[in-house]
């Protein structure tokens, strides 16, 4: 089979390879990759620029789906030919107080796809029979391979955030993570919806525009902090989402949020602060990080997603098959495309 591998911790060290197709324990399913997602942390272990530990090499992907053409001799809940989408903790420990309780992508010792194990940019991956969800013939794969960021969105907002209908909701970012969690706070309630982003986030911005948010801003333009003394009560913003991870997102954050308010962080970024926290203490506010997703996100995403309540239309940009692996990156690292959807097989 054919597999996009990064080989090395060095920038650009991926290449397609071809390998043998993986052995399944008794308790996994070899799946037939039907659709895979290009992650921004996909584009980022292709950069070296990402602020995790990277096993190499490894085959690249994690936001997945497709059909069971094996399946372990210990696999009960599924068979060959059911269509899936997988959850991302390819390993857990299973014995701490975090996977007892459910809450396992807080497991110390979790590996993910794509950067521990081997993912999913491949014809086919080996799957824990407890990492997957069914899905309805009616949910084509290259939508339901984006469940995993909205699960990562709705875990985020609906889970690890508070937003009622009318709420002023601030999301810094407008990447695939950040458009969607701008979808889940629309399908909340939200009242005024902004996302904010740069000059080179043109194509993105438009996105967001067509997923129905009431401010598409242009930072290098606009102010935020005026934008927000006109809205509602002029008293800032009830919840910030940081998608962004850059340390100066957060330092808005905090300028813009209301007292009382929320600031959410999920965008990863390595950089230092530089900056006083003590806005958190003179207003109030509560800072929460939010990461992954569980079980239930994916039970009620999936079936949010069959419904056709989540909509997926602005965000995919293109459908390329493996060989086209490169353009896909690219095309995302440039803000030419917002999400791309690779198809294996």
């Amino acid at each position: 089979m054919t597999g996009v591998v990064q080989f090395d911790l060095t920038p650009r060290s991926v290449e397609l390879r071809e390998m043998e197709i993986p052995e399944i324990g008794e308790e996994d399913v070899l799946l037939q990759v039907g659709a895979v997602s290009v992650c921004g942390s996909d584009v980022h272990q292709y950069h070296g620029t990402q602020s995790w530990a990277v096993r190499t090499p490894v085959v690249l992907g994690h936001e997945f789906g497709g059909i069971v053409a094996r399946a372990g001799k210990r696999v009960r809940g599924f068979k060959e030919g059911d269509r899936v989408v997988s959850e991302t903790a390819a390993s857990i420990c299973g014995h701490c107080i975090y996977c007892r309780a459910g809450e396992y992508n807080l497991c110390p010792e979790r590996k993910g796809f794509g950067y521990g194990i081997n993912g999913a940019m491949s014809n086919y991956v080996s799957v824990p029979e407890r990492c997957l969800h069914h899905i309805p013939d009616s949910l084509p794969f290259e939508r339901a391979a984006l469940t995993e960021p909205c699960c990562v969105a709705y875990n985020c907002v609906a889970v690890k955030s508070k937003v009622r209908p009318g709420d002023t909701v601030v999301v810094f970012g407008p990447g695939p993570i950040g458009l969607l969690c701008a979808e889940m706070a629309r399908i909340n309630g939200a009242g005024n919806l902004i996302i904010a982003g740069m000059a080179q986030d043109a194509s993105r911005l438009e996105a967001a525009r067509q997923l129905g948010v009431t401010h598409a801003v242009n930072i290098q333009e606009v102010s935020l902090t005026d934008l927000l003394r006109e809205i509602g009560d002029g008293l800032g913003a009830h919840l910030v989402i940081d998608a962004a991870g850059a340390s100066a997102a957060l330092k808005s954050a905090m300028e813009i949020v209301r007292p009382g308010g929320q600031i959410t962080k999920v965008g990863w970024g390595p950089q230092p602060l530089n900056f006083s926290l003590d806005p958190l203490v003179q207003k109030a506010v509560t800072l929460q990080g939010s990461f992954s997703h569980t079980f239930q996100n994916w039970e009620q995403v999936v079936s949010m997603l069959a419904s056709g309540q989540i909509n997926l239309q602005p965000v995919i940009s293109r459908v390329a098959g493996l060989e086209d692996w490169k353009d896909c990156f690219d095309g995302m690292h440039d803000g030419a495309y917002v999400k791309s959807v690779l198809r294996p097989n």
